[in-house]
C-alpha cells in the first residue's frame, strides 16, 4: 500500500509538471488588409508569451484596435486591428466650376473638373486619388471661351463658321477647286482643346493630271518615322498614289501629316513631326520624391527617400513607349529596436513597437541621478541617440575643522542631502552655514571656514 501511494503521488507530480510546460506557436495567421511586420514574416515558430505586430496593407489605414497578438497556450490571440481603405475626401472648391466625382474618393478613383459657361478649362480635366492625396496639377477655369484658329487648305473653298473666330462646336466644310480632289475629311469641327477634329484635309491634283510614277520613298533618319508596314514590300507607285508613315516606337505625332503623295514622279516632302513620347509624372512617393533626367521616352526617374525613411522596391523607372515601367516604390520609416533598458528607471513614451524615425522616449530615475540625456530618439540610421544611466551620487563628509553639523552620518551623503554647520565656541564662521550635496558629488555652494576669535587685547592693538 505504501508503494502504491508513492506511485500515485509521483504520477500526479509528473502530470502537474507536464501541464506547466508552455506550448510554442506556429506562424501567426493572415488577416484581410493587413501584413506582418517584416522582422516576423520569415519566422516559423514562436515561444509562449511572444508578441508579433501587424500593420495595414498598402492603400489601407488603421482605424482602431491593437496591432499585436500574443502566443498563449500554443495559440495566437485574435487580432482586433481594423484597416480601412484610404480615401482622399473632397478635392476642394473649383472657382468658376465644379468637380464631378466618379462615385467615391478611394485610391485610384478620379475627380473631373467642369467649368461654368463662359469659362475655359486650363490644364488636365481630372485629378487622381493616390496614397498622398489628390495628385496632379489643380485645374483652373479662366474667363473666355475656347476658340480654334482659322483652318487653311490650299486649292479649296470653305464654308460655315464665323470668319472672325471659331468657337467650340463650330464646323467648316471644304470643297476643292477644279482640277483637285479631297484627301481627308470634308467637314471638321472645333474641339474643346482648341484643335480641329479631325485634322484639316488636303486638296490634291486630280488623276487626270497624272504624269509619272515614283520609286520607293526615302526617309531621313532624323524624322523618327518609317513607312507603315503595308507599303514596305512595294517597289513602285503610280502617280497620285499615297503612302502612310508611322512614328518610331517611343515617338508620337505632334504635327504635320503622315501622308506623302507621288506627284510628277516625285514624292511630296514628309511633313510628319514625331517627338519623344511624354510620360509625365512617374508617381507620387509619400516621404520621398523622384529625381528626373526628363519625362520623355528613354528618360529615367529615380526615387529618393527623405531622411529617416528606407526605399522598398526598385528605385529607377524608365519612360517607355507605353508609359513608365515598373511600379512606384515606397519609402518606409526606419525602425529602431526596443529602447535600452535603464536600471532603476521608468521609461515614458510608446510602450510597444514600431519605434520609427524621430520617436522619442524619456527616462525618469527611481533611484539615483540620471547621467546623460533624459530624452533619446530613434535616429535615421535605426539606432537610439544615447543610452542614459541612473547612478547614485554621494558626497564625502564635509570635514570642516573646529565645527560641528546636524545630520552627521558614517556613510556618504546622497544627492540633494542638506546639512547645517556651526562653529565651535570661540570660532567665527566665514562662508555658508548650509550646504547641499550636488549631482557632481561636491558640496554647494562650498565648505565654510571656522577661525578662532581674536581676544580684546589683540583687537586693541
Amino acid at each position: 500500500m505504501k508503494i502504491l501511494g508513492l506511485y500515485v503521488v509521483g504520477l500526479s507530480f509528473t502530470l502537474f509538471a507536464s501541464a506547466q510546460v508552455k506550448q510554442n506557436c506556429s506562424a501567426p495567421a493572415e488577416y484581410p488588409h493587413t501584413r506582418l511586420a517584416k522582422k516576423f514574416a520569415t519566422r516559423e515558430t514562436f515561444d509562449a508569451g511572444d508578441k508579433v505586430y501587424y500593420k495595414c496593407a498598402e492603400d489601407f489605414t488603421a482605424s482602431r484596435g491593437s496591432r499585436s497578438v500574443e502566443c498563449v497556450d500554443g495559440k495566437w490571440t485574435n487580432l482586433n486591428l481594423k484597416c480601412e481603405k484610404k480615401t482622399c475626401g473632397s478635392a476642394g472648391a473649383l472657382p468658376n466650376g465644379q468637380f464631378r466625382y466618379g462615385g467615391s474618393t478611394l485610391i485610384g478613383e478620379r475627380v473631373y473638373a467642369v467649368c461654368n459657361e463662359g469659362y475655359t478649362l486650363k490644364g488636365l480635366n481630372f485629378m487622381t486619388c493616390k496614397r498622398s492625396g489628390w495628385s496632379g496639377e489643380f485645374p483652373s477655369c479662366e474667363v473666355g471661351e475656347t476658340t480654334c484658329s482659322p483652318p487653311a487648305v490650299d486649292n479649296s473653298v470653305k464654308s460655315g463658321g464665323n470668319v472672325s473666330g471659331y468657337r467650340v462646336g463650330d464646323s467648316v466644310t471644304f470643297t476643292c477647286s477644279q482640277g483637285f480632289q479631297l484627301d481627308g475629311a470634308q467637314q471638321i469641327t472645333c474641339g474643346p482643346d482648341g484643335q480641329w477634329q479631325p485634322q484639316s484635309p488636303r486638296c490634291l491634283p486630280s488623276p487626270d493630271k497624272q504624269t509619272g510614277g515614283c520609286g520607293v520613298p526615302l526617309t531621313n533618319d532624323d524624322s523618327h518615322a518609317n513607312l507603315a508596314d503595308q507599303y514596305i514590300t512595294i517597289t513602285s507607285f503610280a502617280s497620285r498614289d499615297k503612302v502612310q508613315y508611322v512614328c518610331d516606337v517611343g515617338y508620337v505625332q505632334t504635327g504635320g501629316t503622315k501622308y506623302r503623295t507621288c506627284t510628277d514622279g516625285k514624292w511630296t516632302p514628309l511633313k510628319l513631326k514625331c517627338e519623344r513620347k511624354l510620360c509625365g509624372s512617374a508617381g507620387e512617393i509619400q516621404n520621398g520624391e523622384f529625381t528626373y533626367t526628363g519625362v520623355e521616352f528613354g528618360d529615367t526617374a529615380t526615387a529618393v527617400c527623405n531622411n529617416g525613411y528606407a526605399l522598398v522596391g526598385r528605385a529607377t523607372r524608365r519612360c517607355m513607349s507605353n508609359g513608365w515601367d515598373g511600379r512606384v516604390p515606397e519609402c518606409e520609416a526606419v525602425e529602431c529596436a526596443e529602447p535600452p533598458v535603464v536600471a532603476n528607471a521608468e521609461m515614458i513614451g510608446p510602450q510597444e513597437p514600431p519605434y520609427t524615425y524621430r520617436t522619442v522616449v524619456r527616462y525618469q530615475c527611481h533611484v539615483g541621478t540620471l547621467i546623460g540625456q533624459k530624452e533619446i530618439w530613434c535616429t535615421m540610421n535605426g539606432t537610439w541617440s544615447a543610452s542614459p544611466q541612473c547612478k547614485e551620487t554621494t558626497c564625502p563628509s564635509p570635514n570642516v575643522h573646529n565645527a560641528f553639523w546636524m545630520g552627521a552620518r558614517n556613510g556618504g551623503y546622497l544627492y540633494r542631502d542638506t546639512i547645517s554647520i556651526e562653529c565651535k565656541m570661540g570660532y567665527d564662521m566665514t562662508g555658508p552655514n548650509t550646504i547641499t550635496c550636488d549631482s557632481d558629488g561636491k558640496w554647494k555652494p562650498g565648505l565654510p571656514n571656522c577661525k578662532r576669535k581674536l581676544s580684546r587685547a589683540h583687537r586693541r592693538n
